[in-house]
């Protein structure tokens, strides 16, 4: 049909063909021209350079791939293991790193203003209530294996585990109670985070390849599509230590 519309037009503009025949093919061409405007564009825009002769080259920008070392080997099963792994290290390392700049700020705090045990335990007991007001809901939503890497993670990021983090700011005997709780579960909230080893080693690498700026075109090359990079809107805390003369 596009080329009896072109054909006719250019016939029209030589006056080949008589004037009855002539208004066919004008009616003919406007009913192209407006199917045109109706039909939908399909395809992808690319654009093009002329090169050295004035010929048209046209461009297109491939999206990164991330290419695994040679002699990489893992089974369909590990393989579906390390990518719910890479989708879990997406959703929470952004928490250990808010993580690691809060837990500085409260031993910057404790340290400079602290001068009796009633104040920290005030100031911890504030915190906690902040960190709950914050990220309570964020956690709550997290599945059982986020959680569990969220925990490695603050382990790497803070330098210390689970159960020294609660016996820390808590004491003794709430932290072993987590730690009783976490046995129950089959989990050991003492096991220190290991970059060389097993589960760890997978995590550290996530980590170096997020740090240098990589995680995007990795990501992608994994799952054919970007990261949601999770946006957390507090990074400080607002918690002071309280005075009894205040």
């Amino acid at each position: 049909m596009k080329k009896v519309a072109l054909i006719g037009l250019m016939l029209l503009a030589v006056g080949l063909l008589p004037a009855r025949a002539q208004s066919e093919v004008a009616r003919e061409a406007m009913r192209e021209a407006r199917e045109q405007q109706r039909r939908p564009v399909r395809g992808t825009p690319m654009y093009f350079e002329l090169d050295e002769h004035g010929d048209t080259v046209f461009m297109e920008t491939l999206d990164p791939v991330w290419i695994f070392p040679k002699g990489r080997r893992m089974k369909d099963n590990d393989w579906r293991n390390y990518y719910k792994l890479v989708y879990n290290f997406n959703k929470v390392y952004p928490y250990a790193l808010v993580g690691r700049k809060m837990m500085a700020q409260v031993d910057s705090t404790i340290a400079a203003d602290v001068s009796k045990r009633s104040e920290r335990n005030r100031y911890v007991n504030d915190v906690e209530k902040e960190l709950l007001r914050i990220f309570e809901k964020d956690i709550r939503q997290m599945t059982i294996t986020q959680g569990l890497v969220l925990m490695r993670l603050v382990d790497r990021e803070c330098g210390m585990s689970a159960y020294e983090i609660i016996k820390t700011y808590e004491n003794g005997l709430t932290a072993s109670f987590w730690q009783l709780v976490a046995r129950l579960f089959s989990q050991n909230l003492k096991t220190r985070y290991d970059p060389s080893k097993g589960e760890d080693a997978k995590i550290e690498e996530l980590c170096k390849l997020w740090d240098s700026g990589q995680w995007n075109a990795f990501y992608y090359s994994i799952f054919m599509e970007y990261p949601t990079r999770v946006v957390i809107q507090h990074d400080r805390l607002e918690s002071e230590v309280q005075k009894k003369n205040r």
